[in-house]
């Protein structure tokens, strides 16, 4: 193992795509107003095979409290309507030939509740996920300079840039999370 082994654009990159996941999720969490995001985790069993909605179907937002999705084969209007039914995002599909039409109710105060902390879990994982590779880089480092690859000075500055890296990504994290939060609170 050799110092090109410490990369310190590789972590922020693994530290990043914990972000990037934490967003992922956040945009599945409903605020109230439709989003085409909403159905992606919806998983549609079609042709004797598991498919994402979006590979039988057209999602689109026509109205801020409506979801439309156009399903291209007649013959999979009850297969999708079942899935989106069994995702459990309190959804309720109305059919209209080819066309589901999906009604966002309002949220209520206890359920608003529930995707806040909904919200700080995926928080917490993501930042679990950051310290993660942050222990990985600093088990490296040690490594590295047991090993004689680098020195002493050179370990201890580098732990540095690992540690402010983590720091500054964990408040991205914590500011992306009260964003999400006031999204959700707001009526």
């Amino acid at each position: 193992m050799s110092l090109a082994a410490y990369d310190i654009k590789e972590i922020e990159t693994k530290m990043r795509a914990s972000i990037d996941a934490l967003k992922r999720e956040f945009s599945g969490l409903r605020t109230g107003r439709a989003s085409a995001n909403l159905l992606d985790p919806v998983q549609v069993m079609v042709y004797g095979s598991r498919m994402p909605l979006n590979q039988v179907a057209t999602v689109s937002v026509p109205e801020p409290r409506m979801i439309s999705v156009q399903v291209w084969d007649r013959s999979n209007v009850q297969a999708v309507d079942k899935a989106i039914r069994e995702a459990n995002l309190g959804l309720n599909p109305i059919m209209d030939g080819q066309v589901l039409r999906l009604p966002i109710p309002a949220l209520t105060s206890d359920r608003r509740n529930e995707l806040v902390k909904l919200a700080h879990k995926y928080a917490e994982q993501s930042k679990i996920a950051i310290r993660n590779v942050r222990r990985d880089a600093m088990d490296l480092l040690k490594k590295l300079e047991k090993d004689g690859k680098m020195s002493q000075d050179d370990h201890r500055g580098n732990s540095e840039k690992v540690q402010e890296l983590t720091d500054k990504l964990i408040k991205e994290v914590d500011s992306t999370t009260v964003t999400k939060e006031a999204e959700i609170q707001k009526v």
